[in-house]
């Protein structure tokens, strides 16, 4: 028998603090690992509510923190849609997705049934000559955000890079053939800006892999095409390994951040395999909680929506898009509004959270202008309130958000929370952010609570100087007449204490 390392007497003595609830919520999971010298980390231990909240379970939370670090102080980032799915572009034979379907235009294979040899056909029309990655890259810094994650491969399968586990790829099936991720990673590094990979590690409707939504149980559609022969450790082993593999390995510095998506038929081994790999490639590297096989990860990804009150505990990421779909589709022109984009990074960075906003560039390579249009003006308002959002933590107040409704319920029965929207708060060390989206029409606001001493008051907009007063219900600040900003008009409140004195609500 081989000497037990600390490190696997560690987890195994968290496998058995957990493994009454494993026995209720796992199947085919990894073997323990008690007994194994130098033992990597098994995601049988990230199983139950009580694990280590970390890609790492041996990490301390000091190394956690240092891990972090960097994602948690750039709270905004530029999620990129890219694919042969922007060549139908939610559109086949001359239809949209049928009512009552997935209707994102790179689900189109999936909600038209669009046989594997059909949807081959869209290839050899990919051609995105007017890519320019040091274009896109610029866009995304001018905004204001600091990460950029891109697809390498969606749920139909179609890799964005060279690959050789597969065929099905820019470089091979297309007459671009070249690898576009190469040309980003150049431009990210050019500018300093950190790069992630988007990774389909389940579904993959051309190569072998799972099909449908796991949370579709048996209701999943059955497997449209006879050529859609599926053995999913087949496909985890010669597909998925292999080309997480190559995405670890061919771009430098990158990536940064995996990005996993709808683990279908991810049991604990298939996904253990997948994490061997990029542990051993990546060991410092960011992953999201959507790998499955009860791996839990580094972030929460609300997709499309801002939890009430964030995920306390939690680092967590809202991905969001500027219109519906987030591939390109040609119908698409349901824009959300520059302000409810700049007023929804305050509502997230407020919550401790991150702002993940997507693009779906088209197939000749372009960004959609509507795009373009929204990211120069976030980064109009982002060069000078960006202080109030970049490197900030979540609010040291609360009621700004909303409260529970006393009789209103949601869909599962419990209190519905209804949002306000008049400001928000940010903080760093000494200073406490106010983003007010209602001006006051008397010029005074109400610090709620606010307890710390406020030593100087100003606008971020022209530095103005503001007067306050304290009294008994918190701080009350003299604004001027009128709002600086009618989005968002940011007051920075420079205060005697590192962290803000805030008295408990009753």
């Amino acid at each position: 028998m081989k000497p037990i390392s600390p490190h696997s007497l560690a987890l195994g003595l968290l496998l058995l603090a957990t493994a009454r609830l494993q026995a209720e919520t796992t199947t085919n999971s990894a073997p323990a690992l008690a007994g194994e010298t130098n033992a990597r980390p098994s995601l049988a231990m990230l199983r139950a509510e009580d694990a280590p909240v970390s890609s790492l379970p041996s990490e301390t939370a000091a190394q956690r923190d240092a891990r972090m670090a960097w994602w948690r102080e750039a709270k905004f980032g530029l999620f990129i849609h890219w694919g042969v799915f922007s060549v139908p572009a939610g559109v086949y034979q001359g239809k949209q997705a049928p009512k009552g379907s997935i209707q994102f235009s790179e689900w189109l294979m999936w909600s038209c049934r669009i046989p594997v040899q059909a949807y081959r056909k869209f290839a050899p029309q990919f051609n995105p000559v007017k890519y320019n990655a040091e274009d896109w890259v610029k866009a995304a810094s001018d905004a204001g955000m600091k990460y950029i994650v891109i697809t390498t491969k969606h749920h139909d399968g179609f890799a964005m890079f060279d690959t050789k586990a597969s065929d099905w790829n820019i470089v091979q099936a297309t007459p671009y053939g070249k690898d576009p991720l190469k040309e980003l990673a150049e431009a990210c590094r050019n500018h300093g800006i950190k790069l992630g990979f988007y990774y389909s590690q389940a579904q993959d409707w051309v190569n072998g892999g799972a099909v449908g939504l796991g949370s579709m149980g048996t209701n999943a559609p059955p497997r449209w095409d006879a050529a859609m022969r599926t053995n999913m450790d087949e496909y985890i082993d010669k597909i998925a390994v292999p080309q997480v593999k190559e995405i670890c390995s061919n771009y430098g510095e990158f990536p940064e951040i995996i990005w996993w998506d709808t683990p279908r038929d991810m049991n604990t081994n298939r996904a253990q395999k997948i994490y061997d790999v990029v542990h051993a490639l990546r060991p410092n590297i960011i992953m999201n909680n959507r790998l499955g096989g009860g791996y839990r990860g580094d972030t929460e990804t609300p997709e499309g929506f801002i939890p009430a009150q964030g995920y306390p505990g939690r680092d967590w990421e809202t991905c969001m898009t500027m219109n519906e779909s987030w591939g390109f589709k040609s119908t698409d022109n349901d824009w959300k509004s520059t302000q409810q984009l700049i007023r929804n990074l305050c509502d997230i960075a407020s919550k401790g959270g991150n702002y993940l906003l997507n693009i779906g560039p088209t197939s000749e390579g372009l960004i959609p202008e509507p795009s373009l249009e929204r990211l120069a003006e976030i980064g109009q308002w982002m060069k000078v309130n960006g202080e109030a959002i970049n490197g900030t933590t979540a609010t040291p107040f609360g009621e700004q958000h909303g409260a529970y409704s006393e009789t209103e319920k949601d869909k599962k029965g419990k209190p519905k929370f209804i949002p306000t929207w008049d400001w928000r708060a940010t903080t760093k060390p000494g200073k406490i952010y106010l983003e007010i989206f209602q001006w006051p029409a008397n010029g005074k606001f109400l610090v709620p609570g606010l307890q710390s001493k406020v030593e100087k008051a100003y606008l971020l907009a022209d530095h103005q100087q503001l007067q306050t007063k304290a009294d008994a219900t918190g701080v009350i600040l003299s604004l001027p007449a009128a709002a600086p900003d009618k989005t968002a008009s940011v007051v920075c409140l420079e205060i005697a204490d590192r962290s803000a004195k805030v008295a408990a609500n009753k």
